[in-house]
C-alpha cells in the first residue's frame, strides 16, 4: 500500500524550507568559520587541526561551506548529509561520553549531544525535501539529483 502526500500550500513548504535552510546553514558557518578562520573567538584551523588531528580539515570546511550551500541553496543535500555525518561524528567521538543535556550549570565535563541531534532533525528535512523552491540550484542550469 502506498501512501499519498498532498501538500495543500505549497509555498509555505516552502518558505519552511528556506527558513530551515538560512537557520541552520547560517549556524554552521559561523561554527565553521571559528574553525576555519578563527571567527567568533574560534581556534583557527592550525588548533582546530592541533586539537582533532588531520579529520579536523575535513571538519572545518564541511562546516563552513556545506553551511553556505544550505543557506544558497546549492549542493544543499550533498551539504547536509555531509554535516549529519559530521554531527553523528561529533556524537561518537566526544558528546555521548557526557550524556544527553547540555552543560547549563558547568557541573558536566563539556556538552551533551541534545545540539546535535536537534541540528542532524532539521538536516534530516533538507536531505530528504531539497532545498525547496527559493535556492540557488533552482536557478543554475544543473540535474535535478544536485539540488
Amino acid at each position: 500500500m502506498v501512501a499519498e502526500v498532498r501538500v495543500h500550500d505549497k509555498s509555505a513548504v516552502d518558505v519552511a524550507l528556506l527558513l530551515a535552510r538560512v537557520i541552520v546553514g547560517a549556524v554552521f558557518m559561523a561554527h565553521g568559520s571559528q574553525k576555519l578562520f578563527g571567527a567568533f573567538g574560534g581556534p583557527g584551523l592550525s588548533a582546530f587541526v592541533g586539537m582533532i588531528g588531520p579529520l579536523g580539515y575535513l571538519v572545518a570546511i564541511g562546516e563552513f561551506f556545506g553551511g553556505l550551500g544550505i543557506v544558497v541553496g546549492l549542493l544543499s543535500r550533498f551539504s547536509a548529509a555531509s554535516i549529519i555525518v559530521i554531527m553523528l561524528g561529533a556524537i561518537a567521538m566526544v558528546h555521548s561520553k557526557v550524556g544527553f543535556f547540555m552543560n547549563w550549570t558547568g557541573n558536566q565535563g563539556g556538552e551533551g549531544f541534545e545540539y546535535h541531534l536537534l541540528a542532524i532533525g532539521i538536516l534530516l528535512v533538507i536531505l530528504i525535501v531539497g532545498p525547496g523552491r527559493y535556492a540557488l540550484a533552482r536557478l543554475l542550469p544543473l540535474p535535478k539529483f544536485a539540488e
